[in-house]
């Protein structure tokens, strides 16, 4: 019989059914999930100009999305503690099917595809243990859920795809339950790490948060050209604290703080939004402190913008980044500047997730 390992590579080979490129639906270089002024839940496609290339209708409130390496298809996965994703034809804007987690488990809003798209992984809870899994779902056999595997930890909620075809996945170390809502269940004993894995699923490295601030939650990533992994967190400990909120993971086995001084970090609320990698730069936002931030590849903050309400961000095709913000502004960061490309009449979502 052939082991667990075997198969996947096989699967991982497998051809897909042929259907539009990104290129026949406008070119869009990120995608976002939006609410319009009528309280209608979107799925927008955003142009390197920041205007937009299509929208297709999204039955509820979208997260992110993940996006297929090469034909215009996406997998809109539902907000933690949803039980389900669309797969929907950016052409055409059909549902294609409906994934549901299994029996017992939760989404956490978050999916990657392999490098040629034939799996999606998703991050998910195992609701009676609290334990991480990753599921993968094979897209040429109609996405049957073909495997899982440990997340390496609680909580894990972003997941993506690193340059080389490893995974990274940001275990956020939080414990929920659908039935308490969104209640922090385990705060005093949350150990969050970042995990990275190789496409088959067995763990290549697993560094976690430094004890003193165990409470740090690492919930959104991002990956450089390098395989560098830049990381976002959310605190969960005293608000008087000012813990760094931005690291860097290079694969030594730690993680290195950004540099960015208390009297920033105060004003943050504990609070990053995204984060994103672009040329040799990265970029964190805050939507509760209002503000984006540049820093150079060394982690060094180099600029800061104040910015309502901005969240979603990714990189562009051009070197810079692209921000979007609950106000339906599009804007263009990089270390010397900050401008707005386009406002539309939409509330984006919290993340914009790069199409390359």
């Amino acid at each position: 019989m052939p082991s667990r390992r075997t198969f996947l590579a096989g699967l991982l080979s497998a051809s897909t059914a042929p259907t539009l490129s990104w290129a026949d639906v406008g070119s869009p270089v990120a995608l976002s999930a939006a609410m319009d002024k009528d309280g209608r839940y979107l799925l927008v496609g955003l142009n390197a100009a920041g205007d937009i290339s299509f929208v297709q209708p999204l039955p509820g409130r979208g997260h992110a999305a993940a996006a297929h390496p090469h034909v215009a298809e996406v997998v809109a996965i539902a907000r933690r503690p949803g039980t389900f994703a669309k797969v929907i034809d950016c052409g055409t804007g059909t549902i294609l099917q409906t994934l549901y987690a299994p029996q017992g488990r939760h989404f956490y809003g978050h999916g990657a595809f392999s490098a040629d798209g034939t799996l999606l992984f998703t991050t998910e809870n195992d609701i009676a243990t609290g334990s991480g899994r990753i599921g993968v779902w094979d897209r040429a056999l109609g996405y049957a859920r073909v495997d899982e595997f440990t997340s390496a930890g609680i909580g894990p909620h972003e997941i993506l795809r690193l340059p080389g075809g490893a995974l990274a996945v940001a275990n956020g170390g939080i414990r929920t339950h659908p039935a308490s809502g969104r209640d922090k269940l385990n705060l005093d004993t949350m150990r969050p790490n970042l995990a990275i894995f190789d496409a088959m699923g067995t763990l290549l490295d697993h560094v976690e948060v430094n004890s003193e601030i165990h409470h740090n939650s690492l919930r959104h990533i991002a990956a450089a050209a390098d395989g560098t992994v830049v990381c976002g967190f959310q605190w969960q400990g005293d608000p008087f604290d000012t813990p760094a909120l931005v690291a860097l993971y290079s694969g030594e086995g730690r993680l290195a703080d950004a540099q960015m001084d208390d009297a920033i970090l105060h004003g943050l609320d504990g609070y990053i939004g995204s984060v994103s990698a672009f040329g040799h730069s990265y970029a964190a936002s805050s939507p509760r402190g209002s503000r984006a931030f540049h820093f150079d590849r060394s982690g060094r903050l180099t600029a800061s913008y104040r910015a309502p309400d901005i969240c979603g961000l990714c990189a562009a095709p051009d070197g810079t980044c692209l921000a979007t913000d609950g106000l339906g502004q599009v804007h263009r960061l990089s270390q010397d500047r900050f401008a707005r490309l386009h406002a539309h009449p939409l509330a984006f979502d919290n993340h914009l997730v790069a199409l390359s």
